[in-house]
């Protein structure tokens, strides 16, 4: 099995025991069903939906004198609303995102591409369009979709030692989710977000670390180097560090949580040493939160 199709198994996998959950749109969504006919109630659309009795308000074309003709009443044909939602996801593929601390732990870019692509998978199958910020995989319908966005995720990073938001094609009034681990200049995500809030774009960060990140479990004699090569500091007391560290760590998270408050969004943070369906339970009620 190539690497494509693998990630889609598996997040088809994590995908599988969830409620069949939708992002919400600016219209409202009453009932929420896995598959094509995930909005069940009338509106603009070309599914038949349900007879109704004719009201005073009713235009006499809106009528089916058809279904009519068998009763003593008037019926209105209703259609079902088919009004799909455009959800975008930026996944991180900086060189970063490739750290894992220990062999059974899954590096970052594995754990964020996991979760965006079952994120696909729940919005695809619930009737919404989805997709990657760029060209490769605009947003769409069906499950051809699935396995484009799986084939751009398996692809190549962009080969920076961390990485910032690329929101190009980002559509008005649409919803988005940024899965990175944010540890670069958060100036792009703040010009992504505000860019995102003029849009009238609602959505969610979600930080992935590794546990070691937030932990800090270094002492003595210790080299830190970026996963890209470029960044290297060497210390012969790590330890001393560690208050440091854990605070700007803590600040950045601040600051996120504040950009999203500012602009509508949601953050949150995963870690890599625990399970990935908490956090996609989270990432959808992010995506379907009213404001």
């Amino acid at each position: 099995m190539t690497a494509a199709p693998r990630l889609r198994s598996e997040a088809e996998g994590l995908a599988a025991p969830l409620p069949p959950l939708l992002a919400e749109a600016e219209h409202l969504a009453s009932t929420v069903l896995l598959g094509e006919h995930g909005r069940r109630r009338s509106g603009l659309g070309d599914e038949f939906w349900q007879y109704r009795p004719a009201t005073s308000s009713d235009e006499a074309r809106a009528i089916d004198w058809r279904r009519s003709a068998r009763s003593d009443s008037h019926f209105v044909r209703e259609k079902e609303w088919q009004a799909a939602q455009s959800v975008q996801l930026w996944v991180d593929g900086a060189a970063s995102m490739r750290f894992a601390s220990r062999p059974d732990l899954p590096s970052k870019a594995a754990r964020a591409r996991l979760l965006g692509l079952a994120l696909a998978v729940l919005l695809i199958r619930g009737g919404e369009r989805v997709g990657l910020f760029g060209e490769a995989a605009r947003p769409a319908r069906g499950e051809p979709q699935l396995l484009r966005i799986a084939e751009v995720l398996t692809g190549e990073g962009d080969g920076a030692d961390y990485g910032a938001p690329e929101a190009r094609g980002m559509l008005p009034h649409s919803r988005a989710a940024f899965l990175s681990d944010f540890l670069g200049n958060t100036a792009a995500v703040e010009a992504q977000l505000l860019k995102a809030a003029d849009r009238g774009v609602r959505g969610a960060l979600l930080m992935v670390l590794d546990p070691q990140e937030e932990e800090f479990p270094f002492d003595g004699r210790t080299i830190f180097e970026s996963m890209g090569g470029t960044l290297r500091h060497e210390t012969l007391k790590a330890g001393d560090l560690r208050a440091r560290y854990l605070e700007r760590l803590a600040a950045r998270k601040a600051r996120l949580e504040e950009l999203a408050r500012m602009t509508g969004w949601q953050a949150s943070v995963h870690r890599t040493g625990g399970p990935a369906l908490p956090a996609l339970l989270w990432l959808y009620r992010a995506l379907e939160r009213r404001r």
